[in-house]
């Protein structure tokens, strides 16, 4: 089974989630963008669809889904989205492709986040993956130097911009091993948006893809 496949099969189980009369909260990547491509069959079951991103938006819009603000429907009763790197309990590294705060917002803002990856992501210490962080662009060289002091190695996202207007540091050489805390200390840093830290709210559910099938993880 490649890649694509396992994709394909954590995306088909998420599919499984989705209860009638349901407000859904959209996350971003490759994964989360198959389950999109079949969101249509259960259209009938949703209510209200809120997006994590521009991407994102513009891919259910394809799709035939109206895009819903957060600020109008409340809070929602689920989030699917998927993730850079997975620990046992569920605590995640996201921001891959850019979208951490609205994904961090919409996570919170969700009953149940059902976290959608290949076996591949599923790790016993955070930090392999470099931490993607959200920055102001003025704060961009002091909060590097933030990341510095604690053995973090801050490299610039050439070229992009995050939907919020903001610019990202992606932050190598860390292990974290206190999520939590760590990402209650990251966020503290003047300047910081959002850590791609997403301990205090992580998934409830796991539906890792790999070569033997799928596998669920429960809190």
């Amino acid at each position: 089974m490649d890649q694509s496949e396992k994709k394909k099969l954590a995306a088909r189980a998420a599919i499984d989630q989705i209860e009638s009369g349901i407000k859904l909260g959209v996350g971003s990547g490759s994964t989360v963008n198959y389950f999109i491509d079949l969101l249509p069959e259960v259209k009938n079951k949703i209510d209200n669809v809120v997006s994590s991103s521009e991407a994102t938006s513009e891919r259910l819009k394809k799709n035939g889904f109206e895009i819903s603000e957060l600020s109008e429907v409340g809070d929602l009763d689920l989030y699917i989205d998927g993730a850079d790197e997975v620990n046992q309990n569920l605590q995640l590294i996201k921001g891959g492709g850019g979208a951490l705060t609205r994904e961090k917002i919409l996570a919170a803002a969700s009953y149940k986040f059902v976290c959608i990856i290949d076996d591949s992501k599923l790790v016993d210490t955070l930090g392999k993956f470099p931490l993607p962080v959200e920055v102001i662009p003025m704060a961009r060289s002091y909060v590097s130097r933030q990341f510095i002091k604690i053995g973090g190695k801050p490299i610039l996202r050439e070229g992009f911009i995050t939907d919020n207007g903001n610019q990202i540091i992606d932050i190598q050489s860390l292990m974290i091993t206190n999520p939590e805390i760590m990402e209650d200390r990251l966020s503290r840093i003047p300047g910081v948006v959002t850590v791609g830290i997403f301990a205090y709210r992580g998934a409830d559910i796991i539906l890792s893809s790999g070569k033997t099938g799928l596998k669920i993880i429960n809190k």
